[in-house]
């Protein structure tokens, strides 16, 4: 089975990815978080470092965009392209409320004649630059029936890969993914897909392919793979349990690898506050101590939670 390792905007940067796939790997592809272009700039020095080539060594990388424009699309592709890229990706889901004001992520959903013309624009580029272009997507914006449509519309273009993420944008990522539109999807939809949502377990791994069969490959993980970084070697059966000295070993590598990048200590604190967000599923009976960390704002602090629940 292929498992992607979806994009988490200030997670899955560069630093995390090389010491993830270091530690762990077993993931075939990964999504950066989405560059937004604008008509001045194809992408921001600090996103352009995050994806230059040389911190993502021995990484299967594809670089995804946010944007309603085409030109501005075309403008960073083209950058990526150049950079040695060969596959971009497209963010049609996010449900951010200021994405989706400015018409972006999901929030372009609704729009579906001048998606349309977006999309015609920019697979025109693809193909005659020899771009692959891949899209990840939501089910709609007010309403998963929506759907029908837009993959009537996704059926006109080659895309690389259509990532089905079964939610609506008021969904953002609660409740159950809506999986009988994924059905739908396996039945009509003309291009490759990938499914994402809700994987957090070896379970839910089981249910979905007791729905779906050996169609449900690859899939995308996110949060499941933050919050149990031994996530996919379980889905392929590597390991059966959480191997804890792998994990503090992902976790020195990720702290001191901020550490060497950020100061003061409270902003790479900031970073790791993130991670133990999704982290602190894992000590059942350690609140305490989380709790402590999460309001750590010198590394002494930090450091002294870290180790009472790392040493058991």
């Amino acid at each position: 089975m292929k498992i992607y390792f979806a994009p988490l905007e200030g997670i899955t940067n560069h630093i995390f990815r090389n010491t993830f796939d270091g530690i762990y790997g077993h993931v075939d592809k990964y999504f950066s978080p989405f560059i937004s272009p604008s008509e001045k700039c194809a992408m921001t020095p600090k996103e352009r470092k995050d994806l230059a080539p040389e911190n993502n060594t021995g990484i299967n990388l594809v670089p995804q965009i946010l944007t309603c424009r085409s030109d501005c699309f075309i403008k960073a592709a083209a950058e990526l392209h150049e950079m040695g890229y060969s596959e971009i990706n497209l963010n049609l889901g996010c449900p951010s409320g200021t994405v989706c004001a400015k018409g972006k992520g999901a929030g372009f959903l609704p729009e579906t004649l001048a998606l349309q013309r977006f999309l015609d624009d920019i697979y025109s580029y693809g193909e005659s630059g020899g771009v692959k272009i891949s899209i990840k997507t939501r089910l709609g914006y007010y309403n998963p029936d929506e759907f029908y449509d837009l993959l009537e519309i996704f059926n006109n273009f080659p895309v690389s890969e259509l990532i089905v993420h079964p939610r609506i944008r008021s969904d953002f990522y609660k409740g159950e993914p809506r999986k009988e539109y994924f059905a739908y999807a396996l039945e009509h939809s003309k291009n490759p897909l990938v499914y994402n949502g809700n994987i957090f377990t070896c379970k839910d791994y089981e249910e979905l392919v007791n729905s779906f069969g050996s169609a449900l490959d690859p899939v995308m993980l996110g949060r499941g793979l933050i919050s149990d970084p031994s996530l996919a070697d379980k889905l392929k059966g590597l390991e059966t349990q959480t191997d804890f000295a792998k994990f503090k070993q992902l976790h020195d590598t990720v702290y001191h690898g901020y550490q060497d990048v950020m100061s003061p200590d409270i902003n790479v604190l900031y970073k790791m506050r993130e991670l133990w967000s999704y982290w602190q599923a894992l000590f059942d009976g350690k609140e305490r101590d989380i709790k402590k960390l999460l309001k750590a704002k010198k590394y002494a602090e930090y450091d002294e939670a870290v180790n009472r629940i790392l040493q058991g």
